[in-house]
């Protein structure tokens, strides 16, 4: 079956990665959907896509639209989601999956009660180097999981900037942007869910006041497994990684938090230190590709529970942040 899509949100990664992905994946982009008429005139000229829309009705009543990928700004993914479900489409939406992880849940309730796929768009989980990782950790490896380290600070585009440093109702700053990723990479490769967390913000200057711009923490985990973490928009001439030290050995990931099929993970143990295969190929394909078998059977790279996981804890950083305490991770699942 060729999956007919429907975008809501003409947003720069559907233009960067989801729409040729959707196409490598062998499905059809039909129309797309933008609260501003000429945007949506000029992005689906832009895009190839035949029909566009200022009216979310125009792609939710289309019975010729089967899913819809959700990339407007944070705070409209609930309504939207809710909407396509009770309309009958398959979801894939962007995380985060809402602004409350009440929200959250009665979007994957929704989900469930119309019998359709509701996706998290965490892509890094169909990277090589984090299913390196994580195969290296289930095989024993590393011994026991100990400790993990994650650095996901860059500098934010000029063209990505906007209302992810200057809407704070938008849902923007740099925890629900980036931290969500680094939870859902670690939950990922760990196999493991988070429990607390304490962390220290900062605004460097990019932010709006009550936004921030970089942040810093550490996430408590089942079995006891504490993981560091920085994320930021500020920083031009960093590098990337994710790394898991274990009793009996370490996993070193360069350049890996990325949307590329890039980087490389090094294994040091007692036998000695190598580099891991890593071969694969474009992440946004993989979750496109995951995301049509879904609709028929199996299961999405990342499901609802795996983006209230990741939300909830983004949320409790938050939390953390504002308190300067420790914060338990509560999803309610």
């Amino acid at each position: 079956m060729t999956v007919r899509w429907g975008l809501i949100g003409a947003s720069t990664i559907a233009h960067e990665w989801v729409i040729d992905a959707i196409r490598a994946a062998g499905g059809t982009v039909s129309s797309v959907m933008s609260s501003n008429a000429e945007r949506a005139r000029n992005y689906a000229s832009d895009n190839g896509i035949a029909s566009f829309t200022t009216d979310i009705d125009d792609i939710l009543l289309d019975a010729d639209i089967d899913a819809v990928y959700i990339s407007t700004t944070n705070d409209l993914h609930h309504g939207q989601t809710v909407a396509a479900a009770r309309a009958g489409k398959h979801i894939l939406c962007e995380k985060p999956l809402a602004l409350t992880v009440e929200d959250a849940r009665a979007m994957r309730d929704a989900a469930a009660r119309a019998g359709v796929v509701l996706a998290t768009n965490h892509h890094l989980r169909n990277a090589a180097t984090h299913t390196a990782i994580r195969d290296a950790i289930a095989a024993g490896k590393i011994g026991r999981p100990l400790s993990a380290r994650v650095f996901h600070a860059g500098y934010l585009p000029t063209h990505l900037q906007g209302w992810r440093l200057d809407k704070p109702a938008a849902g923007g700053g740099a925890i629900l942007d980036l931290t969500v990723h680094d939870v859902d990479a670690l939950r990922y490769v760990l196999g493991r869910n988070p429990t607390e967390v304490v962390a220290i913000a900062q605004s460097g200057g990019m932010g709006s006041e009550g936004l921030e711009d970089s942040v810093m923490g550490v996430v408590r985990f089942e079995d006891g497994v504490i993981a560091q973490f920085h994320d930021g928009f500020t920083t031009r001439f960093v590098e990337t990684g994710l790394e898991v030290h274990g009793t009996e050995g370490s996993l070193i990931g360069r350049n890996v938090m990325t949307q590329r099929p890039v980087g490389t993970v090094v294994l040091r143990n007692g036998d000695g230190e190598r580099q891991l295969p890593t071969d694969g190929g474009n992440l946004y394909e993989g979750v496109i590709k995951a995301f049509h078998s879904a609709i028929n059977e199996g299961s999405p790279s990342a499901t609802a529970e795996d983006g209230i996981w990741s939300l909830a804890t983004a949320l409790a950083v938050k939390k953390a942040v504002a308190s300067g305490a420790a914060i338990k991770v509560e999803t309610g699942l």
